[in-house]
């Protein structure tokens, strides 16, 4: 059996092998064009007017003769490309031209670091990185980090510190693809998870690997359940998800911590970091939040969630209220 599934593996690999090098292939190409339609424009007189007509009149050759793919459009994606990489050997092999294509239309050249960094080191699917994007990934972490923490952890430089530099308010759960209910039950939203696992971890972050639905704990004669048990390899900690369809209460908080308390207590090795707890919810009132904890507390961490979507404006509001709420805090501790 085991020469079988050797077999297999090599056939396996190979095939991916040949898809990455036909991808990167691809991506060399485009650059190349790019670069070649650059140079031709820089001998133009009049650039701007030239360098339209040039990839009109260049885009209607080849589209007959190769197709699509040489359209109006994608020659000035690979114009584009170009301008914003115009190194060649500073292009990585593991992402293909779409998702060079979502990265140059990135203005913010840290946001677009951050994004590539991330699509190579989760090995990002183009899907996958167009929907981080849209769910303002990169946004939503600044709420409540600098932009040198965040850019490096994604270059590998150190490893995450604290739960907030790898959990994200809000969390969208659009993936689970839901209809619109004034309420649902906690079991619903658990077993969507579930369902939609792959997606999940993508939304947690990198480093997350499932441990346990509905871990039985048991407490003399009371039985405990809790709802999802992960493990972040970067944080070197288990991080233990209570799933509440209600706005957050000190009740709710409580419980989590206890489950908090028991990892620490009877699953974590020396060696591990401490347990953190997450409380995801439909709102929450951050004040009472901290009120229910103790003052040195960063372990437990209450985290809105939204099943749709929203509008790169709607999600604006929303990071900026958070930050609004942090920085109340500070000057509260001050």
């Amino acid at each position: 059996m085991s020469f079988i599934s050797d077999i297999k593996h090599i056939i396996d690999t190979s095939r991916a092998n040949a898809v990455r090098s036909v991808n990167f292939c691809r991506v060399q190409m485009y650059w190349h064009i790019g670069r070649r339609i650059v140079e031709e424009e820089q001998g133009g007189k009049a650039r701007a007017e030239y360098g339209k007509a040039l990839i009109k009149n260049l885009a209607k050759q080849l589209e007959a003769e190769y197709g699509s793919g040489f359209s109006y459009r994608q020659l000035n994606f690979s114009r584009q490309f170009y301008h914003e990489y115009p190194k060649v050997n500073a292009l990585r092999s593991q992402l293909n031209w779409t998702q060079y294509r979502a990265l140059i239309q990135i203005p913010d050249k840290d946001k677009r670091e951050y994004y590539e960094l991330e699509a190579v080191n989760g090995n990002w699917t183009a899907r996958q990185l167009e929907r981080q994007i849209n769910s303002m990934l990169y946004e939503r972490l600044l709420v409540s980090n600098d932009k040198e923490s965040v850019l490096s952890i994604a270059r590998g430089e150190r490893s995450p510190e604290s739960p907030t530099e790898i959990i994200k308010d809000p969390m969208v759960l659009e993936f689970l693809g839901m209809e619109r209910k004034a309420h649902y039950y906690e079991s619903d939203l658990e077993t969507e998870l579930m369902n939609h696992l792959q997606d999940f971890l993508l939304e947690l972050g990198n480093g997350f690997t499932f441990v346990a639905r509905q871990k039985r704990i048991l407490l003399e004669d009371d039985e405990f359940f809790v709802d999802l048990v992960f493990y972040n390899r970067l944080a070197r900690c288990f991080v233990v998800i209570e799933i509440k369809t209600h706005k957050a209460t000190h009740a709710d908080i409580g419980q989590l911590q206890m489950y908090v308390n028991y990892f620490d207590r009877q699953e974590r090795q020396t060696d591990e970091n401490p347990t953190v707890g997450i409380l995801l919810c439909t709102e929450k009132n951050d004040t009472a939040i901290r009120m229910s904890l103790p003052e040195d507390n960063n372990t437990v961490l209450a985290t809105k969630y939204q099943l749709y979507l929203p509008t790169i404006e709607q999600l604006a509001a929303e990071v900026e209220h958070v930050r609004a709420s942090l920085k109340s805090r500070k000057e509260e501790c001050l």
